[in-house]
């Protein structure tokens, strides 16, 4: 029952989100509960007309799955074939667009554990690794958007900015702490034959983080996770660029930091809604009529799924990957969740 409950909650929360896009919300007036932004039979007469950003936007989002194969390898501690690790990368980027939960990063994980005989939080830490310097890469490029032609407008979300600054310092702060600590703490536990389950788990993190105890292996992950960053940041230019808002290319940082900010927690119900709020509430901010910001937040959305989803749909298809497997309930995703849980407190080998 409470499963179904928080389905039901997480469902109507991102209808009510995804609604902003195209509706506003009158809750105290008198008037209708909902008014549209603009007449929905011309958007829908007018998207055709946004194929030519559309197309480009789409090739920059498929492109990202080579450029994070390339970038995981800075983190493993031992080489990975590069076709191994593009496969797994693109069937995590299926499952995470096609599939509910955003769960494509914990699956890529368990796969690369399955298939390289690697601890799994081992994996899941490297992914990790590369996701905290893909943040720290995006708000670098943030920063400089703020220096462009642009930078006037993007100013007012100067506030928001060093909110997430904030939080990219902390995370990095903690994760470097924990590389160095855990380990030790593990052996300390170990020799004094106490809390074996926590020594386990502090020995897992140790390992899954490894890369972040050097400041060499911890710059050179940020270097090639500018990569993803600036493509998937020039994609989101472009299409405000389609949009009609001057010095658009600019700004694709600044709405795809929202965009990480909104969907950053894996398992949040409301993550179609969110996606849609941020990208229409951030295409309205930097000038763009309602019915061009939903046109935005609508192609991108879409052109991302097909993209990602198609690329990783041949991966799937070749590596022969039932999808019923991937789907929560199924075999993998179970293995996947049995590993979560039995990694997390499995106690540490002397």
């Amino acid at each position: 029952m409470l499963k179904v409950l928080l389905a039901v909650f997480g469902l109507v929360l991102s209808v009510v989100l995804l609604s902003t896009a195209f509706f506003k919300w009158h809750l105290g007036g008198p008037g209708p509960l909902l008014t549209p932004r603009f007449p929905l039979g011309q958007f829908v007469r007018d998207l055709p007309g946004h194929l030519v950003w559309l197309v480009p936007f789409m090739l920059l989002q498929a492109s990202l799955i080579p450029l994070r194969a390339v970038q995981w390898q800075r983190t493993l501690r031992r080489p990975v074939p590069f076709k191994e690790r593009y496969h797994l990368v693109a069937i995590g980027a299926f499952v995470h667009n096609a599939l509910p939960g955003k769960l494509g990063e914990i699956m890529r994980s368990f796969l690369l554990s399955r298939t390289q005989r690697i601890p799994f939080l081992r994996c899941l830490g490297s992914v990790g690794v590369c996701k905290l310097m893909e943040f720290a890469a995006l708000m670098l490029l943030v920063t400089l958007s703020l220096l462009g032609p642009f930078g006037q407008t993007l100013s007012r979300f100067e506030g928001e900015l060093k909110v997430a600054v904030s939080l990219c310092v902390g995370l990095v702060a903690l994760v470097v702490l924990l590389a160095h600590w855990s380990g030790p703490l593990a052996f300390a536990l170990h020799k004094r034959h106490k809390l074996p389950r926590v020594e386990g788990f502090l020995h897992h993190v140790s390992e899954g983080l490894g890369t972040a105890r050097s400041f060499t292996g911890m710059a050179k992950v940020f270097v090639f996770s500018v990569g993803p960053v600036l493509a998937s940041a020039l994609a989101y230019g472009l299409a405000l660029h389609g949009i009609g808002i001057s010095g658009g290319l600019f700004a694709g940082a600044v709405v795809l930091g929202a965009i990480s900010l909104g969907q950053s927690l894996p398992g949040v119900p409301a993550g179609m809604g969110i996606y849609y709020f941020v990208t229409s509430w951030a295409a309205r901010s930097l000038g763009a009529s309602p019915e061009d910001a939903a046109a935005f937040s609508t192609l991108t959305h879409l052109g991302t799924v097909i993209s990602q989803v198609t690329v990783g749909a041949i991966s799937v298809h070749l590596r022969k990957i039932r999808i019923r497997d991937l789907r929560k309930g199924g075999s993998l995703a179970r293995e996947a969740a049995n590993h979560v849980a039995h990694d997390a407190v499995e106690p540490a080998r002397p």
